[in-house]
C-alpha cells in the first residue's frame, strides 16, 4: 500500500533556505551563501584585520613600464605602417580624381561633337542609328550597341566607338577612385585604433612612474640611463621635448665610427645619427626635431641617399641580413621577436636609437634588449 504524506506536513528546509525563501533554487541558495561570506570578509577588512595589496617595488614598476613601452612601440609600428598606407591611398585617390575629371572633360567634348552631328541629321530628316544611341538612358546598352555598330561599318561607327571607349574609361577610373576611397576610410580607422592603444599604454606607464618617489624614479632611470625624466610627448612628430644625452667628444666618435662604415652611404647615416643625439622620442615622428625608432633610422639613411620603408618590420628587409659577429657601423639592428624596435649600429657593440617617450636619442649597448637580427641597407 502506497504511503501518502499528510497535507498539513511541510517539507524540511535547508538551513540556508530562510535567507532566500523556501521556494528558491539550490543555486540561489549557494549564491546567497557566497554573498554572505563575501560580506563577512569585507567587514573584516574594514575592521582592520584584512591587508591591502602591497605597493609595487621600483624594480616591479620598471619591469611593468618596460613592458608597456614595448607594447606601445609595437602599436607605434602598426600606426606607422597604417599611416604610410593611408598617405599612399590619399595620393592615389587625388591622382584618380584628377584623371577622372580630365577624362570626363574629354568625354563631354566628344559628346558635344556627336550631339552637333545628331542635330544636323535631325534637321536633314533623320538621325543615324549610331548617333541615336547617345540618347539611351542605359549606359551599358549604349556601350554594347556601339560595339555592334562599329562592326557594321556605319559612317558614324568610328566616332561613336571613340566615345564609347572614353565612357568606359571614365567609369573604370571612377570605380578605382571609389575603391581607393573605401580603402582610405578603412586605413584611417586602423590609424585611430592604433593611436588610442599607444596613448593608453603610455598613460599607464606614466601613472606607474607617478607612484614612485623622486628618489625611486631616479633609481629607475639609472637602471638604463633613460627613465624618470619627462612625460611622454603626445602627437606625431612635433615639439622639442627632452634634450640631453649628447656625449662629450661626440664629433670625434662620429668621425671614427663613420670611417669604419662599409661605404659612404653608411658613413653619412652614422654621422646623421650622431647629430640627432639628444633629440626627443615622439611616436610617429620622422624628424627633424623628434623621432621614433624607425623614423630615426629612416632619416639617417635618407641622408645617405637610401630610402628605407617606414616600419621596423619592413626595414629589416631593406638589405641583406648581417650576422651579429659581422656588424659594421650603419647597419640596422632589430630587437624583440616581433621586430618592434630598431637602432643604428655604430661599432663596439653599441647603437644609436630613439628608445621611448621620456628618453632622448642616445647611445646604448645592443645587448640591452633581445637581439632579433641585423640588415645592411643597399
Amino acid at each position: 500500500m502506497t504511503a501518502t504524506v499528510a497535507s498539513h506536513r511541510k517539507p524540511r528546509q535547508h538551513p540556508l533556505a530562510a535567507l532566500t525563501g523556501g521556494s528558491r533554487s539550490a543555486r540561489t541558495v549557494r549564491t546567497a551563501a557566497t554573498l554572505a561570506l563575501a560580506g563577512a570578509a569585507t567587514a573584516t577588512a574594514f575592521d582592520g584585520t584584512g591587508q591591502a595589496a602591497p605597493s609595487p617595488t621600483p624594480d616591479q614598476v620598471k619591469d611593468r613600464v618596460d613592458a608597456l613601452y614595448q607594447e606601445a612601440e609595437v602599436a607605434t609600428q602598426s600606426y606607422n605602417g597604417a599611416k604610410e598606407a593611408a598617405d599612399t591611398a590619399r595620393e592615389e585617390l587625388s591622382r584618380l580624381q584628377d584623371e577622372a575629371a580630365r577624362r570626363t572633360r574629354e568625354l563631354n567634348t566628344a559628346r558635344a561633337v556627336l550631339g552637333a552631328v545628331a542635330a544636323s541629321q535631325y534637321r536633314a530628316g533623320g538621325i543615324d542609328p549610331t548617333v541615336s544611341l547617345l540618347l539611351s538612358e542605359d549606359p551599358q546598352r549604349y556601350l554594347d550597341g556601339a560595339a555592334v555598330l562599329e562592326r557594321t561599318g556605319s559612317h558614324q561607327a568610328a566616332a561613336v566607338a571613340g566615345y564609347a571607349r572614353r565612357l568606359g574609361s571614365v567609369r573604370q577610373v571612377r570605380q578605382r577612385a571609389e575603391d581607393t576611397a573605401q580603402r582610405l576610410v578603412s586605413t584611417e580607422a586602423g590609424l585611430k585604433k592604433h593611436r588610442v592603444t599607444i596613448v593608453r599604454k603610455l598613460d599607464a606607464a606614466e601613472q606607474l612612474l607617478d607612484r614612485l618617489t623622486a628618489e625611486q624614479r631616479r633609481r629607475v632611470a639609472g637602471a638604463d640611463g633613460s627613465r624618470g625624466g619627462a612625460r611622454a610627448d603626445r602627437g606625431t612628430g612635433r615639439g622639442d621635448g627632452l634634450l640631453g644625452g649628447i656625449p662629450a667628444g661626440s664629433a670625434a666618435a662620429a668621425a671614427s665610427a663613420a670611417a669604419l662604415a662599409p661605404n659612404s652611404r653608411a658613413a653619412r647615416a652614422v654621422s646623421f645619427a650622431y647629430a640627432a643625439l639628444g633629440k626627443p622620442y615622439v611616436w610617429g615622428a620622422t624628424g627633424p626635431s623628434a623621432y621614433d625608432c624607425s623614423g630615426l633610422t629612416q632619416a639617417a639613411w635618407e641622408s645617405g641617399g637610401v630610402f628605407l620603408p617606414r616600419t621596423t618590420y619592413t626595414q629589416i628587409n631593406s638589405g641583406p641580413r648581417v650576422d651579429r659577429s659581422q656588424l659594421a657601423p650603419g647597419d640596422l639592428v632589430f630587437f624583440y621577436t616581433g621586430i618592434s624596435h630598431v637602432g643604428l649600429y655604430i661599432g663596439d657593440g653599441k647603437m644609436i636609437h630613439a628608445p621611448h617617450p621620456g628618453a632622448p636619442v642616445r647611445i646604448a649597448p645592443i645587448d640591452q634588449m633581445p637581439f632579433a637580427g641585423a640588415t645592411r641597407p643597399a
